[in-house]
């Protein structure tokens, strides 16, 4: 059986390091036989969540059917001052539209997170406002998270890491995400 792993990360800037880290990521659940989604910063330019609002623009509608279908997703943030960024915060507020489905929100769903920032304070903190978020969401943080000091590691755009260690941690979150899904859905 294939699971679906979607990705949700980056920032404003198409290929930014958090959208790299993703991809790594999400190749790690490709290994593990995932099929995989990518949502990243452009795709997640959207208008701030109301719950009021009955029509979702396309890319609003998009980003929640593929989490509703997901069965495990990665997160990767920016830290921007030590937390989560607003554009992947607002796709997370989006997660609200799944409260009464069958499986609400993240519910039994494994999810890996990764804050990539330029220092180590900002990229922890970030990491645990992502776990959070997830554990708020009725999510599965995998129990490997990964806090990237952007300052000391770079990604290139044919999915490189300037650090081994680093690398093999994304893909190995990415991995966690899909073996759980597949052991949930087996």
């Amino acid at each position: 059986m294939t699971v679906t792993v979607v990705g949700i990360g980056g920032s404003i800037r198409p290929n930014s390091q958090s959208e790299r880290a993703m991809r790594i990521a999400l190749a790690g659940a490709r290994e593990a036989g995932a099929h995989t989604v990518e949502i990243t910063g452009p795709d997640l330019v959207l208008p701030f969540y109301d719950p009021q609002v009955p029509d979702r623009p396309e890319a609003a509608a998009r980003l929640v059917e593929a989490l509703r279908t997901a069965d495990g997703v990665v997160l990767v943030s920016p830290g921007y001052h030590g937390t989560v960024s607003g554009l992947v915060k607002n796709a997370l507020d989006y997660v609200e539209d799944l409260r009464t489905d069958e499986r609400p929100y993240l519910t039994d769903r494994a999810i890996g997170c990764v804050a990539a920032a330029q220092g180590w304070q900002a990229s922890v903190t970030t990491l645990t406002a992502l776990r959070s978020i997830v554990h708020a969401l009725r999510g599965w943080p995998t129990p490997l998270g990964a806090a990237v000091n952007s300052g000391d590691v770079a990604f290139d755009l044919d999915g490189g890491c300037s650090d081994p260690a680093v690398a093999e941690t994304l893909r190995l979150i990415g991995r966690q995400v899909a073996e759980f899904a597949l052991t949930r859905t087996g």
